[in-house]
C-alpha cells in the first residue's frame, strides 16, 4: 500500500498553464484526486470545498501574495501547504513557513522530488491524530518513545539538548525546520543566537554521519534551517504505534 490514501486529494494553486498542464497528470497518475485554482480567492473557496488532504501553492499569484493566502488558509485549517515557487530569496521562504507553510521547494525542480516532499507531508499530517513510534533515514533509527537512536543497530548516546533538536527533526519527517523552531526545542525562549544551534547540529552530525564534513542525514537548508534526510535518494519513515 503507498504512503497516500487511493483518494488523496491535492490543491494545486497556481496560474502557470504550461505548469498545471504537467503537474496534474503526473500527481494523478501517482493516486491523487487534483482541484485547480488560479488565483488566491479560488484558492480559499476551493480548499473550503475540496477538502484537499495536501496543497501546492504559489506565491505569485495574480491577485494576492500566496503568503496571505497561507495566512487565512492556517486561520480554518491545518492541511499541510508546500510552497513551489520561483521566488528564491532566503526572506521569502522563512516568511512563507513562518505563516504557517510546511515545506518549500524552489521553481524549476524535479518532479520525484516534489512527490517525495508531498509524500513526507502527508506522513507528517498524519502525526496530529497518531503516536509515533519510530523514525527512519536510512541507517538512523530513533525511537521517540524510548528517547533512543540507533545508528546501523548500535545506540548512539545523546545528550537531553541533543535529543530535544534530533526529535524535533524527526517529527517533521522529511520536512524542513526552521532555526526558529529548532532553537525553541532546544532553548526553549532563552536562546537565539543561531551559533548555539550550529554548534549542536555539528555535534549530532559526529555521531551519526558517516563524513560529517559532508552530511547526508542532517541538511541544512541555506537561511532557513535544516531537514532529516535519508541518504541515497530515499526517503524518511515514520512508524506509528
Amino acid at each position: 500500500m503507498s504512503d497516500q490514501d487511493p483518494v488523496s486529494r491535492l490543491l494545486l494553486v497556481d496560474d502557470e498553464p504550461a505548469l498545471i498542464g504537467v503537474l496534474k497528470p503526473a500527481i494523478e497518475a501517482a493516486g491523487f484526486r487534483v482541484a485547480i485554482a488560479r488565483d488566491g480567492g479560488e484558492a480559499l473557496h476551493v480548499t473550503e470545498q475540496f477538502e484537499p488532504h495536501v496543497i501546492l501553492l504559489d506565491l505569485g499569484l495574480p491577485d494576492t501574495d500566496g503568503k496571505e493566502i497561507i495566512s487565512l488558509i492556517r486561520q480554518r485549517s491545518e492541511v499541510p501547504i508546500i510552497v513551489v515557487s520561483a521566488r528564491h530569496q532566503e526572506g521569502e521562504k522563512v516568511a512563507a513557513l513562518d505563516k504557517g507553510a510546511d515545506d518549500y521547494v524552489n521553481k524549476p525542480f524535479e518532479i520525484g522530488e516534489l512527490m517525495a516532499r508531498i509524500r513526507a507531508a502527508l506522513r507528517r499530517s498524519k502525526l496530529g491524530t497518531s503516536v509515533p513510534a519510530e523514525v527512519i533515514a536510512g541507517p538512523l533509527r530513533i525511537d521517540l518513545p524510548g528517547k533512543r537512536t540507533f545508528l546501523e543497530d548500535e545506540l548512539v548516546k545523546l545528550s537531553p539538548k541533543e535529543w530535544m533538536l534530533l526529535q524535533e527533526l524527526a517529527l517533521s519527517g522529511g520536512q524542513v525546520v526552521t532555526h526558529q523552531r529548532l532553537l525553541a526545542a532546544g532553548w526553549a525562549s532563552q536562546a537565539s543566537d543561531q551559533q548555539y544551534l550550529r554548534v549542536y547540529i555539528g555535534f549530532l552530525r559526529q555521531k551519526l554521519e558517516a563524513e560529517p564534513s559532508r552530511p547526508e542525514l542532517i541538511l541544512t537548508e541555506p537561511g532557513i534551517g535544516y531537514r532529516l534526510a535519508a541518504p541515497a535518494g530515499g526517503e524518511v519513515e515514520i512508524k506509528f504505534a
